[in-house]
């Protein structure tokens, strides 16, 4: 039926006869002609409609937005005062001879100047997805999993299918369950990710694997969080974390290079630890300059006790986050709401420093905090701070956790509404991560997972359990993160059966545990299973990025909404009451 797209119509084809088809993106009607702008996935072509051709032209009068057309017709340049510089084929349209209507549209159920909410976008998503700008972001999605298969395909990875249906795995979220028919009772799990099975495919001799699959977690959502989303999931024998390191960088730079057109440069190295201190995040934005400054030694012995308290608690931080000429661009009305915003996030308060006048001592500083502070603990605040007249110093003094957590989002807050970060593209290696965390209730858990060797592998299964500190373990980890988003994580995994057994023990799980969770694991590390090591990327995180998109539903076909449902398809449903029979499960009404 066709012969071209439309949007690659160029100077080359004009004389040419052509057959297209596509969508009405939209007709006018000038009296003596009809012009048509008809639209496929590779963009928009000017078609023109004669009176002459009264059939024709009596059929071009009928149509409206979204019909779906077919057109054949000669190709011709347009004249230079009608040449469209902001359309890829605006040198030339399409003289028609002959226009059939494959397929009449009813009136548009969306908005054409898309005023349309997210629910009205996802329910009419077939319709949605016809928009050039969502189009062109699959269209690069295609782009960039071509690529990764390339990448892999020339370093010698394999592409192997792992089991969607499996056992539960502990990745840090609720399992999306599968109830078994024929094993009434028992069930199974969708993947969080193919950690286990990359792992033993490594024990099955492949030695380089790569896959780009579809996981499954049931967790809260957010802009970078579907309940279904893809990985390339990559996994390694006999490779340190440096060379693993070292190929996904590689791959990463190249796509960038080759796809955007983007030298990401340097990626430099960064520890976790040092991650926290300057920024209060495991992936920190290095396009915002700001950073965070310890000061809990300054204001330990101060009888302002929002400060001393934490100051003096070993869980406790206090900083200070110096705003370049804040003093300035903020107002008290900001600064009230700004203390709304990291309240957010537990802190109970906000406290600031206006610097107005450094030579004039404390009488050149504005802030409702000054009177607890001695004129040397302001001046040690504004010297270590860096502070400048016009600066204004924002103070957080609670839990270490609530003080990163609440900072880091101001941070990033301020630095988009004040303009302080900067365009451009900062990638970066966290690494050196701690192995676990403590819990609320003073147990531990794997802060990537339990399958996460130790940095120094011979001092961990050296030193006796209870003489381990498990908060200050470091674990062979490694994060990819660029701008702020986290773009992969990986780690050098366990492959030795004493290491596990003993991270499971610090984690709390006992033998009759591990051997009903991961018996086939620990059973295929007796079999010379050899070192290996991995490294999962988020696409849809990748491609939000690299498109501009804000959330990775834009980049997804048919993506959930943010309370996990899809409109398209009224998914999730109610059963069958037979199937349910069949499967053994009754639905409990919800209490009122």
């Amino acid at each position: 039926m066709r012969s071209h797209y439309c949007g690659l119509l160029t100077a080359q084809q004009v004389g040419q006869q052509v057959s297209l088809c596509g969508w009405v993106n939209r007709r006018r009607d000038l009296g003596g002609l009809i012009f048509i702008d008809l639209r496929d996935r590779e963009g928009l072509v000017q078609v023109v409609c004669d009176p002459d051709l009264k059939d024709l032209f009596d059929v071009a009068y009928t149509l409206r937005n979204e019909f779906c057309i077919q057109v054949k017709g000669t190709v011709r340049a347009r004249p230079d005062s009608q040449i469209n510089k902001d359309m890829a084929t605006g040198e030339v349209e399409v003289y028609a001879s002959e226009l059939i209507i494959l397929n009449k549209a009813a009136p548009l159920p969306l908005d054409s100047n898309q005023n349309n909410s997210e629910e009205q976008r996802l329910k009419y998503r077939y319709l949605d997805l016809r928009r050039p700008m969502m189009t062109e972001r699959l269209k690069f999605r295609a782009k960039v999993t071509s690529f990764v298969r390339n990448f892999m395909d020339s370093h010698g990875f394999m592409d192997v299918e792992t089991p969607i249906l499996t056992k539960a795995t502990p990745e840090g979220a609720r399992d999306y369950l599968v109830p078994s028919r024929t094993h009434k009772g028992q069930f199974f799990a969708l993947p969080q990710s193919p950690q286990l099975f990359k792992q033993l495919l490594m024990m099955s001799g492949l030695d380089r694997y790569y896959q780009i699959v579809k996981c499954f977690r049931d967790e809260d959502l957010r802009a970078d969080r579907q309940p279904e989303f893809t990985q390339i999931d990559i996994e390694t024998s006999f490779m340190t974390s440096e060379q693993v390191i070292e190929v996904t960088e590689k791959m990463v730079h190249q796509m960038f290079n080759e796809l955007l057109g983007v030298d990401l440069g340097r990626f430099p190295r960064m520890p976790y630890s040092e991650a926290m201190r300057l920024y209060g995040s495991d992936k920190p934005d290095l396009r915002n300059p700001m950073q965070f400054v310890d000061i809990a030694d300054l204001v330990k012995d101060v009888e302002f006790k929002v400060f001393a308290g934490p100051a003096n608690d070993s869980k406790g931080r206090v900083v200070a986050l110096k705003v370049p000429g804040g003093a300035e661009k903020i107002s008290r009305k900001d600064i009230d709401g700004y203390t709304s915003f990291v309240g957010i996030y537990g802190a109970k308060g906000l406290a600031w420093m206006k610097v107005n006048d450094i030579a004039a001592g404390v009488d050149g500083v504005q802030s409702p905090v000054a009177k607890f502070l001695t004129p040397e603990i302001i001046n040690s605040i504004i010297s270590r701070t860096g502070a400048a007249n016009g600066d204004l110093i924002f103070f957080a003094a609670d839990s270490y956790k609530v003080v990163c957590e609440a900072m880091g989002a101001l941070r990033l807050k301020l630095g988009e509404e004040l303009a302080i970060t900067q365009p451009g593209w900062k990638p970066l290696w966290v690494v050196d991560f701690p192995m676990f965390e403590e819990n609320d209730d003073g147990s531990f858990s794997a802060v990537h997972h339990p399958f996460t060797s130790p940095l120094d592998t011979a001092a961990f299964v050296n030193t006796p359990n209870n003489e381990l500190q498990l908060g200050s373990l470091l674990s062979n980890a490694y994060d990819m993160v660029l701008n702020g988003t986290e773009l992969g994580g990986g780690s050098v995994r366990i492959h030795t059966a004493e290491v596990q057994a003993k991270v499971f023990t610090l984690l709390g799980i006992s033998d009759e545990e591990a051997a009903e969770k991961f018996g086939f694991l620990l059973e295929a590390l007796k079999y010379g299973a050899p070192p290996h090591a991995g490294l999962a990327f988020g696409l849809d995180r990748l491609v939000m990025l690299m498109t501009g998109a804000t959330s990775i539903r834009d980049v997804m076909a048919f993506p959930k909404t943010a309370t996990a449902a899809c409109p398209l398809t009224d998914a999730p449903g109610a059963a069958n009451p037979a199937q349910l029979a069949e499967l053994g499960i009754a639905v409990v009404a919800k209490p009122q």
